[in-house]
C-alpha cells in the first residue's frame, strides 16, 4: 500500500527564525484530555492544571531561559492543547539562530521527559506529530489571536 503524502503546513521559504510573532497550537497524542479541566465558578470558564498541565507551563516559562531571544507572550493550557504567542525580539546567537521548529522541538522533548517519568514509562509519546503554528501579521492579527486565547475556555464550554 502506497504512503499517503503528509500536507506541507509550513511556509514555503519562509525563516521561520526571523524576528516576529507566532500563535502556536500544539494537540495532546489522540487529543486525550490530561492537561487541565475546565472550571465554570462564578465568573468565566477558566482552565485548572493537572500535575501534566504544571509541566506544561514549567517548560512554557522556561522557554526564555533556554532561547534568551524568545519570550511567550500570552497562553493558555487547555485539557487537549495549548496555544502560545510566542515572539523572536532579535535573531539569536546561536548557529544557525533558533526557529519555531527548533524551539517546539526543545519545548515537546522537555515536557513528553518529564512528564514520561511522572507516568513511569519511558518512550510513550505525549504530544501530537506537528503543530500548528500562523504568522501574526500586524497589531490587529497579534490582538486577534490574544482574544483567542482569552476567549477559549469559554468556547470550551459554550461552543461559541
Amino acid at each position: 500500500m502506497e504512503k499517503k503524502e503528509r500536507k506541507k503546513i509550513r511556509l514555503a521559504n519562509y525563516d521561520y527564525s526571523s524576528v516576529g510573532a507566532y500563535f502556536i497550537t500544539l494537540c495532546t497524542k489522540n487529543k486525550e484530555h490530561n492537561l487541565s479541566r475546565i472550571i465554570v465558578g462564578d465568573g468565566l470558564p477558566v482552565p485548572k492544571k493537572t500535575a501534566y498541565g504544571d509541566v506544561v507551563e514549567k517548560y512554557i516559562n522556561e522557554m526564555k531561559i533556554k532561547y534568551p531571544n524568545v519570550s511567550v507572550d500570552k497562553f493558555v493550557i487547555m485539557p487537549n492543547h495549548i496555544h502560545m504567542i510566542i515572539v523572536i525580539s532579535e535573531c539569536g546567537t546561536g548557529n544557525p539562530s533558533p526557529t519555531i521548529s527548533n524551539i517546539m522541538g526543545w519545548f515537546k522533548y522537555q515536557t513528553t521527559k518529564t512528564i514520561n517519568n511522572i507516568r513511569d514509562s519511558s518512550a510513550e509519546k505525549f504530544w501530537q506529530r506537528s503543530y500548528f503554528d500562523h504568522i501574526i501579521r500586524g497589531q490587529q492579527d497579534y490582538e486577534e489571536q490574544w482574544r483567542y486565547i482569552d476567549e477559549n475556555p469559554a468556547r470550551w464550554v459554550y461552543k461559541i
